[in-house]
């Protein structure tokens, strides 16, 4: 198994050398920070100076119009993107300027005082104002857009989701000594990702998992330490930032194979697609978050008819699923992978989705006593 996945990932092999130069510079420095927020307050004085409306300019995230597929990286925002004006003068975007300068100034007190904050308590520094915490999850976003500077540089954390658990053990930032035995439970993905040194581990792979609930299974298990030693990570369902930064990290330091374990539907797909290519909203940090080299694992769409999982047990198609299907069907990153590409066809033609937990069918333990194991040593990945 072990050489297989060193060839499968060997293709890779420049593209992920290419993006860790670019992952170790990741870090911005806080007078870069302060002087990339002094650049923008000061247009705004100078607009206001010549009696003119300030406006922020700001890239088209979410236009796919913006974003090129390059195989090394995943999806990344071309150079000279389309850009959309946030005026102080137009009644639409007014309190979107406002909520932006504010969000700003307070980025700007923390990276001063070295001092950090989560993305909820910006949200409740003033609810009336933001409205929700959706709107600031977005608004960050954008300025970490705008200024070129990735989002923990700007000293805002975002809430972790993640878990992580097996043989690895690091130190945080502050000096805590973390060691993910996989035991009975795991250890929450830390909140400064970055900050994390002396990682060591003797896992033989990396095994992302889609949902919390599989994930307790396996740990109950005691699937990492049965079978071989590894490091199982699951975002919860979409994984937040910290959750893929780990997974970024732990590929640049242990260089070991990285398999993906989701439900057989248009949503699991998705998902993995996240881990590996990215995301268009966070397509101009892909740099640091993408991992090319993931291989799809499980529960592939062809197992089903290959393990005669009982059709009782398997879900028809909504109409948002056949929409996210087809959508997912169009994207750039599908077309270079046709042995994907089938398996896709495979699940639209059955119009069928299947969660993991499906394995149960045939066994209670199935999923840990025969369906890992044999794809693992057999090398059942795509």
């Amino acid at each position: 198994m072990e050489e297989r996945g060193a060839e499968a990932l060997s293709g890779h092999e420049d593209g992920s050398k290419e993006t860790r130069v670019s992952a170790h510079g990741s870090h911005v420095p806080s007078s870069e920070v302060l002087e990339a927020i002094e650049n923008v307050i000061l247009d705004v004085l100078k607009s206001l100076a010549k009696k003119k409306a300030p406006v922020l300019t700001l890239a088209n995230r979410s236009d796919w119009r913006n974003i090129e597929f390059k195989d090394s990286v995943g999806l990344q925002m071309i150079p000279h993107s389309s850009t959309k004006q946030i005026r102080s003068d137009c009644p639409a975007t007014a309190p979107k300027f406002a909520m932006m300068l504010k969000i700003l100034s307070m980025i700007y007190k923390m990276v001063q005082s070295n001092s950090y904050a989560t993305k909820r308590d910006i949200y409740y520094s003033d609810k009336l104002l933001f409205g929700s915490q959706r709107v600031v999850d977005n608004l960050i976003n954008e300025i970490s857009c705008m200024l070129q500077i990735p989002r923990r540089s700007l000293h805002i954390l975002s809430t972790t989701r993640g878990f992580v658990a097996g043989n690895l053990s690091y130190t945080e930032e502050d000096g805590t000594k973390v060691n993910c035995t996989c035991g009975a439970t795991a250890v929450t993905v830390p909140s400064n990702v970055q900050g994390i040194k002396n990682l060591y581990s003797h896992a033989k792979f990396i095994l992302i998992v889609e949902k919390d609930a599989t994930f307790q299974r396996l740990l109950d298990d005691e699937f990492c330490i049965k079978l071989a030693p590894c490091i199982m990570i699951t975002g919860r369902g979409i994984p937040d930032l910290n959750t893929r930064l780990l997974v970024r990290k732990l590929w640049d330091t242990l260089q070991i194979p990285i398999f993906t374990l989701m439900d057989a539907d248009p949503h699991g797909v998705e998902i993995m697609c996240i881990y590996k290519y990215g995301s268009v909203s966070m397509s101009f940090e892909a740099h640091q978050l993408t991992v090319p080299c993931i291989k799809w694992l499980g529960l592939l769409p062809s197992d089903i008819k290959r393990l005669n999982i009982r059709k009782d047990v398997l879900i028809p198609f909504t109409k948002q699923d056949q929409n996210k299907l087809a959508s997912l069907q169009k994207r750039p990153y599908i077309a270079c992978q046709p042995v994907w590409k089938k398996e896709l066809e495979i699940m639209a033609a059955s119009k069928m989705k299947a969660e993991i937990q499906v394995l149960t069918s045939l066994s209670s333990d199935y999923l840990s006593r025969v369906y890992l194991p044999n794809k693992l040593q057999f090398c059942g990945w795509i």
